[in-house]
């Protein structure tokens, strides 16, 4: 009955949400390239490639999930150099970096539309031996299409919000016939097992693996130098630098205003402001043209006046941004909500600073705050007077990036854990991976 109404109503809802969705496409840029996949449609290529080899289908919406996967792919393509892997995402962001990064033992596609004859049609083409789902992605046409086909289904990495966890009780009944249907899940936490035993999970389907996103042991791809960028723009390393990663509507006022306060102490300090979406971009130029700062976009043409504040208007290279910091502010976490991720920051040893609003990283901040791996602000004015703080006492700042790396120790090895619990969904051999 559940997947009756749902195809009876997704195509009316799909209908409703269209024209704001082509609205954030367009804004996003390069919304044409590879549309078609979006309802199945591949190239000849695509098609050839996809008729020999064993595949998996790794779904992962958006660039945070796409990141996670990306490491679990290098380890399980260390494991198992045969498999290949559809890589699908829903977002442009997601996509464009996935098409950058791409290797030849992995394609990325776009997510299909979750309506059953287009997943009917991305399965048959792909014909995986299994999928892969990234931390809250259930799509309930492609989980119930994979499990028709006798495709075996795991989701890797999940993580559950408080909110989320609310709204997954109370909608127990109707998620079940969807979560039931998963062969296994990789918990980042033992305290979330009870949830999902709660929507019809068996205990021997659930793992603990930690979160492959907080793993301390695996760091992908080496990380770019982008100093010389910096030195284009007529900044040098001598300046103290505070990045804000991720960062919301309303934020960027703040940080502006925190500059202005932390140069009565740090004249020549700068601020480097990487907006969660870039197509903001403009918007952020206007609402700062009153704060008497100079600002630029990283992909301006230097000219001979250095920028007091760089908006680094790309996408993919957040990671390596970190590196040039002296001082990181984790975004929606002040105005927003929610917050975002921090490990990046911290695994390029760079101390951490987020605002009250980190939710959906709620055990992982509590765990920050316990171990003094990070300081929490309220507004522009603690802001400015810790990371003023931080650039005077650099032993306080090393002090809080090694406490905030013992806040990931639960986490190292979670990308070989979770590669165990794939491998025995695939395989059917055991898995190192502790169950619940």
């Amino acid at each position: 009955m559940i997947r009756f109404l749902y195809n009876l109503f997704f195509p009316l809802a799909l209908i409703v949400i269209l024209p704001r969705y082509l609205v954030r496409m367009f804004r996003r840029g390069d919304y044409r390239r590879d549309f078609g996949q979006r309802f199945a449609r591949y190239s000849p290529d695509l098609q050839q490639r996809f008729e020999s080899g064993t595949w998996l289908w790794v779904h992962a919406v958006s660039v945070g999930e796409l990141l996670i996967a990306l490491k679990l792919l290098d380890e399980l393509h260390r494991r198992r150099p045969e498999w290949k892997f559809v890589v699908s995402s829903t977002t442009s962001t997601a996509h464009a970096l996935a098409l950058a990064q791409q290797k030849d033992w992995w394609v990325p596609v776009y997510t299909p539309v979750d309506f059953g004859p287009v997943v009917r049609r991305a399965l048959g083409c792909v014909r995986p031996r299994a999928v892969i789902l990234t931390e809250s992605e259930m799509w309930p046409n492609f989980v119930w299409t994979a499990a028709d086909r006798k495709i075996p289904v795991v989701l890797i990495n999940a993580r559950v919000s408080p909110r989320s966890a609310r709204r997954y009780r109370r909608f127990a009944p109707i998620l079940r016939p969807i979560t039931s249907l998963l062969g296994a899940v990789g918990l980042q936490e033992k305290e979330h097992a009870g949830l999902w035993k709660h929507l019809g999970i068996a205990a021997e389907r659930l793992h603990i693996t930690g979160s492959v996103k907080y793993d301390p042991t695996v760091g992908g791809e080496p990380a770019r130098d982008l100093q010389p960028v910096l030195a284009a723009f007529g900044l040098t390393r001598d300046e103290p630098v505070l990045l804000a990663g991720s960062t919301h509507e309303g934020e960027e006022e703040l940080l502006a205003d925190a500059l202005n306060i932390l140069r009565r102490d740090f004249p020549s300090a700068r601020l480097l402001i990487a907006p969660r979406h870039v197509e903001r971009t403009a918007d952020i130029m206007s609402r700062l043209a009153g704060k008497n700062l100079r600002v630029m976009r990283r992909t301006a043409e230097p000219d001979s006046s250095p920028p007091d504040i760089l908006l680094l208007d790309t996408t993919g290279e957040l990671r390596d941004w970190y590196f040039c910091a002296d001082a990181v502010f984790i975004g929606k976490s002040l105005s927003g909500s929610g917050g975002q991720n921090p490990v990046e920051a911290i695994l390029a040893g760079r101390p951490v600073l987020f605002g009250p609003r980190m939710e959906n990283f709620a055990s992982l901040r509590d765990a920050l705050c316990t171990t003094g791996g990070a300081i929490e602000i309220r507004d522009a004015a603690t802001l400015s007077a810790e990371t003023a703080q931080l650039w005077s006492d650099p032993q306080k700042a090393a002090q809080l990036v090694a406490a905030a790396n013992l806040a990931l120790l639960p986490h190292r090895g979670a990308t070989e854990r979770t590669a165990n619990l794939v491998e025995e969904v695939v395989m059917g051999s055991d898995s190192a991976a502790s169950r619940v």
